[in-house]
Parts: structure tokens; sequence; C-alpha cells
């Protein structure tokens, strides 16, 4: 299960802002980043069904959820 973050994160060289993603199973926090393993296993467990949460904690579900997914990079 992931939970978006609340607040865009610093990370890069140079520093950029970008979405990050709260991974709930072992709070291993990971930026939305094509070059981050933790991004890139985060797109197969979406594509698996596993739950996304927003940064409230509701579930993200039905046509948001289909939006925020193709969204990613």
């Amino acid at each position: 299960m992931y939970k978006l973050s609340e607040k865009p994160v610093l990370t890069g060289n140079p520093f950029v802002e970008v979405q990050g993603v709260l991974r709930l199973t072992d709070n291993t926090f990971f930026p939305c980043a094509p070059v981050n393993s933790d991004y890139q296993q985060f797109k197969k467990d979406l594509a698996a069904g596993i739950e996304l949460q927003d940064s409230t904690g509701a579930p993200i579900t039905g046509e948001a959820l289909t939006t925020f997914v193709q969204g990613l990079k």
C-alpha cells in the first residue's frame, strides 16, 4: 500500500521539486522519478492493483486512480 506525499520533495542535482510517495509497509519515502527503483516498483504494484492513498489517507479509486496512473512517467 502506498500514500502520496502532501508536499513535493527536493531531489537530484541540481535540486528540483518532485512529488513523492510513502510505502506504508516499511515507511520508505521515495520521489516519483523514473530513475528511482522504488518508483519503478510502485508503478508495477499499481498496475497489479495495490491500494494507493491520497495525502489524507483516503483510497484513490476509479477514474481518479486511472487518471493518476496514466500520468505516470
